[in-house]
């Protein structure tokens, strides 16, 4: 009769485990609290153009994913406890900067910095949970890792965020500095390495010579970096959460309806803003993640990844019928539906293509589905958001200008917030400009993605497969 494993329990995890488990939280909300407004502080307060917000948001996204292959390597010799001072002091500079400046080039290299700093702070968390975690309980403390993930992203934005941007926009990333950078002290005080036996270390620099070989035998091996990119897809529409959407919302949807019913329910004044689109994605996953998890656990992976996307296509195409508040939530609750039966069988099929032998390295690249994602997703969001919302409405108050042969004009390259005060000053209204946007047009052309990527993992499938196949 085989040997019943012991229980986990929260009590047997060291105190180190609860100390990165913090960690994790304010970093976690520090990022979810600033980018749930980002893009719309700099196109708002800093008078940024959306193609500019964009290529920020496609170069500080893609770090989060790509440098921890080498910040890990870094952790492994500087030790976890001194990378964690250098992140923090990243986190808590990067952000502190980014409140502080109002050129567009000073902003993109504090927001850079503050890239770096989350990109050295990622690897060590998890290395730190594997570590001080045994096969017993390790599934429990990454369940407990992940769900604070999701805590810090609903709970930041829905109380926080609000508050502090009442006083002033740029307060929220001061918050952020400050939530980032006071975790120095715990980590001087409270961290301790975590302690593990391990034959003495290679050179940093062949260790960075072997991520060089590793990078190079994925990025050559063509099927497994074409299912990863195909994969891609999908996410370039999870990345419009923190960009178009967020335009969108402070354009279009009316959120009285929403703000009556709470005050009417629950007696509190409270206003639904852009801060609250990742309250929705992160509250729907805390709530119907082990729901979620338990139903798709011993389904295939490629059918339930597709259906996954699916979903998440359905609730992107939502968006076109209605400006309503009521479809906007619905939309991104079953956006997020599909985001979290999704993800999970993506790991699962990548498992599947990597060659037998090298299957933990090809694993470890996973994480490149963020990296395109979020490389793509910012650029092409902000490029079609701008061809398909803000010229149509430019175009038409610069032919009722013509039309009226009022004594202004609209320059070349003018932002929509400077061509809706035009619009009014010739006696336009905000609702009558903006019947003129094709956003319908804009969440059926995003729905369209996922339709390609369903398309192409579909024929992935039937044409190359799985090396178990094969």
């Amino acid at each position: 009769m085989a040997e019943q494993k012991p229980k986990a329990r929260l009590k047997d995890f060291p105190k180190t485990y609860w100390v990165v488990i913090l960690f994790e939280f304010f970093e976690r909300g520090s990022y979810y609290g600033m980018m749930s407004i980002l893009s719309v502080y700099m196109t708002d307060q800093l008078g940024f153009s959306k193609e500019g917000v964009g290529l920020i948001k496609s170069t500080i996204q893609p770090l989060l994913y790509f440098l921890p292959i080498f910040s890990g390597a870094v952790a492994d010799r500087m030790g976890y406890r001194r990378t964690l001072m250098v992140a923090f002091a990243l986190l808590g500079g990067g952000y502190f900067l980014t409140s502080q400046m109002n050129e567009y080039s000073a902003v993109f290299f504090a927001l850079v910095i503050m890239g770096f700093g989350a990109g050295t702070f990622k690897p060590v968390v998890s290395g730190t949970i594997a570590k001080v975690t045994d096969e017993n309980n390790s599934t429990l403390g990454f369940g407990i890792f992940y769900w604070t993930i999701n805590l810090g992203a609903f709970l930041f934005p829905l109380v926080l965020v609000p508050m502090l941007k009442a006083i002033a926009w740029h307060y929220v990333i001061i918050a952020s500095a400050i939530g980032t950078g006071a975790m120095l002290i715990p980590t001087i005080f409270l961290f301790k390495e975590p302690n593990e036996p391990h034959p003495e270390k290679e050179s940093f620099g062949k260790a960075i010579k072997g991520i060089w070989n590793k990078l190079y035998m994925v990025f050559t091996d063509w099927r497994f970096i074409l299912f990863i990119f195909i994969s891609s897809w999908f996410w370039i529409l999870y990345f419009q959460m923190f960009d178009s959407v967020l335009w969108y919302v402070k354009a279009f949807v009316d959120a009285g309806p929403l703000d009556n019913w709470v005050q009417g329910t629950l007696g509190i004044n409270w206003h639904f803003d852009v801060e609250h689109v990742t309250v929705i994605n992160a509250g729907t996953i805390i709530i119907l993640q082990l729901f979620i998890s338990k139903i798709v656990s011993k389904t295939k992976a490629l059918p339930t990844m597709v259906t996954g996307i699916a979903l998440g296509t359905i609730g992107m195409a939502i968006l076109a019928f209605d400006t309503s508040i009521w479809i906007f939530m619905a939309g991104i609750v079953i956006f997020s539906i599909g985001e979290m039966t999704a993800h999970p069988k993506f790991i699962s099929y990548l498992g599947l293509i990597a060659p037998p032998d090298k299957k933990a390295t090809y694993m470890g690249f996973g994480f490149l589905y963020g990296a395109f994602g979020s490389l793509i997703g910012g650029v092409l969001g902000a490029f079609l958001y701008v061809r398909f919302i803000d010229n149509p409405m430019i175009a038409f108050i610069k032919k009722s200008i013509t039309e009226q042969a009022a004594n202004v004009s609209l320059p070349e390259g003018v932002t929509i917030e400077k061509a809706l005060e035009v619009g009014e000053q010739i006696g336009l209204s905000k609702d009558v400009i903006s019947s003129h946007a094709m956003t319908s047009e804009l969440w059926l052309l995003f729905s369209g993605i996922g339709v390609i990527c369903i398309i192409g993992l579909l024929s992935y499938q039937k044409f190359i497969g799985t090396r178990e196949g094969h």
